[in-house]
């Protein structure tokens, strides 16, 4: 269960996400924590390059595989301002991190985009328990909830929202029919 000392961590996952969304990128920021407390890396989101797979969590992934051991890895907790997408998920469960804990859920952001209009991602969205049932993970988060929701309503309805829609990431549903437009149309996490 997460201990209310613990939300320092989840606002500086909100921080990142802020700055994410300030450099014109999707807000979603993460922080991986060892098991003594200790922060050890932290990323943002930065796939408007044009790299659709650099998702924060996915680099706190490729980072704690090359630099810490097996325990360290199992022993550590990664924060993040909305829960992982399937991909993120996967090389979470792969590389053995311990714990996830989540400011905002995938269905919640669905819910939210939904409401914007935000066409569904190229990728079906899932809970991470279904796709890495042996990890630990806790939220949402309600006390920050609404300021993630806030981040993605800038990203979506500025001039950020309208360049993503239209360069060809894949968010215009082309090609799926209804029933494969239930995601949560974010393409980073």
């Amino acid at each position: 269960m997460m201990k209310e000392s613990e939300l320092v961590y989840l606002r500086r996952c909100v921080t990142l996400a802020t700055e994410a969304l300030e450099s014109g990128d999707e807000p979603f920021g993460s922080v991986l924590v060892g098991g003594d407390g200790t922060v050890l890396a932290e990323d943002h989101n930065r796939v408007a390059g044009g790299d659709r797979t650099r998702h924060p969590e996915f680099e706190l992934a490729r980072w704690s595989a090359a630099r810490l051991t097996v325990e360290e890895r199992a022993a550590a907790t990664v924060y993040t301002s909305g829960e992982h997408c399937p991909m993120c998920a996967a090389a979470h469960a792969w590389v053995g991190l311990g714990r996830i804990v989540y400011v905002a859920s995938s269905e919640q952001l669905g819910i939210w985009l939904d409401e914007l209009g935000v066409p569904a991602p190229p990728v079906r969205t899932l809970p991470v328990r279904e796709i890495a049932p042996g990890v630990t993970v806790e939220g949402p988060v309600p006390e920050l909830a609404g300021e993630v929701r806030a981040l993605h309503r800038r990203f979506h309805a500025g001039a950020g929202g309208a360049v993503a829609a239209e360069d060809g990431d894949g968010r215009d549903g082309e090609g799926q029919d209804e029933d494969e437009r239930d995601g949560d149309g974010r393409d980073g996490d």
